[in-house]
């Protein structure tokens, strides 16, 4: 992947982390605010806990640090997946969300 492939598809998995928040706030009574500065997104919930994504331009990856850990993801030609467990990144950000905001709430691409 090309630099600039990278930053098309990571400029695409934060539009759509950002939309997901403004989709939950809609749909949802969860105070959940996103900020964005640059290539990093931050969750913020009303429990005062956060989760952060950025961007690892150097590596080709995304990262994402929440109250369960730090997780690195790559592209793998369809989807970002970690790359110690290969799990998806919009299953591991809904599965972060829900445990720090206390409902479910779903991330999607």
């Amino acid at each position: 992947m090309t630099d600039l492939e990278f930053m098309d598809r990571a400029e695409q998995l934060l539009l759509a982390v950002e939309r997901g928040c403004d989709r939950i706030n809609d749909d949802t009574d969860c105070d959940l605010d996103s900020q964005r500065t640059g290539g990093m997104v931050t969750l913020s919930f009303a429990n005062q806990s956060q989760i952060i994504v950025n961007l690892q331009k150097p590596l080709h990856e995304v990262w994402m640090a929440a109250r369960s850990g730090g997780y690195h993801y790559r592209f793998d030609g369809g989807q970002w997946r970690d790359t110690k467990t290969g799990s998806e990144f919009f299953a591991d950000l809904s599965r972060a969300a829900s445990e720090q905001g206390g409902q479910a709430l779903q991330f999607a691409p």
